[in-house]
């Protein structure tokens, strides 16, 4: 693993692609047991809402995709950071069901190109301006360490739901 991957420690050994195959319905549960009522609301001032949360992992999956396909149709690309902040002006507008079934499309998508890609392609490079020199695999496991920061904290929301 890279420790360019900042969601590395999240990782624990898993396997990524188990970890990013699992995540769609591992949301779909979170989301179900957090309730739609609840799926707006900000856990607290300046937090992301579990709907707003979706609409992020939606983007990011949308980012992910160009990343991994950049990676395979360049010799070593430079990807483009994005601002999530900015980019989470539009999120009040969407619904949790939404995002999630956005997000789950794109997943499917990318999981069929990492299937086909790996582990041919596990050591393509990429350069990522803040974090520097990468590969597909870490991408691949950013991806994975990414959804499981952001089913923790849905977990955390889904607990305070349910109390």
């Amino acid at each position: 693993m890279s420790s360019l991957n900042p969601y590395e420690k999240y990782l624990d050994g898993r396997p990524p692609e188990a970890i990013l195959a699992s995540t769609s319905e591992e949301l779909r549960a979170l989301i179900a047991a957090i309730g739609p009522e609840k799926a707006a609301a900000r856990p607290a001032p300046g937090k992301w809402s579990p709907a707003e949360i979706l609409c992020h992992l939606a983007d990011c999956e949308l980012v992910f995709g160009f990343r991994l396909r950049q990676t395979l149709a360049e010799d070593s690309p430079t990807i483009q950071p994005f601002d999530q902040e900015k980019w989470a002006a539009t999120y009040p507008a969407i619904g949790a069901e939404q995002a999630l079934a956005t997000f789950s499309a794109f997943r499917r998508w990318n999981l069929m190109l990492i299937a086909a890609a790996l582990p041919a392609a596990a050591n393509r490079p990429v350069t990522h301006p803040e974090r520097g020199q990468m590969t597909f695999q870490t991408i691949v496991e950013t991806m994975a360490g990414h959804d499981l920061n952001h089913l923790a904290q849905l977990e955390t929301l889904a607990g305070s739901a349910t109390s």
